[in-house]
């Protein structure tokens, strides 16, 4: 076992210096541009986007992160693995994954695992109607050793303590966990994956401010869904238990009001928060190149 292992670390080490040197030779915009092109490619698929699965799997590949260990988030791309990818909370990203490698990484090969997929989460954010989300090279494959214990992305069943306590393990303040949490402008939950059902928004292809308008002008009933699960819902959207305890929480709302009065505002917290995101525990040099894509639908 301990030559195997000894053997494993022999071979992701050469692999992270044959990427690094691959990643120079990467046009960054094609890979934009390919995924960009993904976006609408199968209308009958949800709302006829796989944005919102892109957004999620950058999320949920970054949101690992712990900084009191220094271990998790995007740096090694272990979302690639099928043990981290099966995990409760992931469940469904395994389509965007492959998606993804058949399509893009493929044509692709200099480009590491961790950067297709936070790149994917800017894609959908610009191309949805967002703002623009800066993004940097520099993420190198990793072994199954890199993996973190389950359980540190937020549990929709709890309330605003616990949801602080993930944030702040990753370094947000209440005002970034309030710009991130407006991404549920788009997507929906479905009843084969987390066991809630439906949108949270009218619009939920459209990266924009609705969710807080949504949030803070509707009245939310409590529901049990045949999962079991208990939600809120109003008319045919829908909130996590969660996110209507953040509603109560005094600090939250107060930025939910003014994100709500005012989408540039939303935009220019949410971008930056998003790029800490993507980036934590990513030991960037400072020489990377910032991109900052142009847009495939202007």
């Amino acid at each position: 076992m301990t030559t195997l292992l000894g053997t494993l670390s022999l071979y992701y080490s050469n692999l992270q210096v044959v990427q690094a040197e691959a990643q120079k030779t990467v046009d960054y915009q094609q890979v934009y541009n390919d995924i960009a092109n993904l976006l609408d490619r199968d209308s009958d698929y949800d709302d006829g986007s796989y944005g919102p699965l892109f957004l999620r799997l950058a999320w949920h590949t970054s949101g690992t992160f712990s900084d009191k260990e220094k271990d998790g988030g995007s740096r090694f791309g272990t979302m690639r693995f099928d043990k981290e990818i099966s995990r409760g909370s992931n469940l469904g990203l395994d389509i965007a994954r492959d998606l993804l490698e058949k399509e893009v990484q493929a044509k692709h090969p200099g480009i590491s695992t961790g950067d297709l997929y936070t790149l994917a989460g800017v894609v959908a954010v610009q191309e949805l109607g967002g703002p623009d989300i800066p993004w940097r090279p520099g993420r190198v494959d990793g072994g199954q050793d890199k993996l973190v214990p389950d359980g540190r992305l937020p549990d929709a069943d709890q309330g605003s303590a616990h949801v602080r306590d993930v944030f702040y393990r990753m370094k947000f303040d209440d005002e970034e966990i309030a710009a991130l949490i407006g991404g549920h402008a788009l997507g929906r939950c479905h009843l084969d994956r987390l066991g809630y059902d439906g949108p949270w928004t009218d619009a939920r292809t459209v990266f924009d401010n609705s969710y807080y308008t949504t949030l803070l002008e509707r009245t939310w009933v409590p529901k049990t869904v045949s999962s079991g699960k208990h939600q809120f819902e109003s008319g045919t959207l829908m909130m996590l238990p969660a996110e209507i305890d953040m509603l109560k929480d005094a600090k939250f709302k107060k930025f939910y009001e003014v994100f709500a009065k005012d989408q540039d505002k939303f935009f220019k917290v949410f971008s930056k928060a998003l790029v800490k995101l993507l980036e934590n525990g990513v030991p960037f040099t400072g020489k990377e190149k910032v991109y900052v894509f142009k847009r495939v639908n202007e």
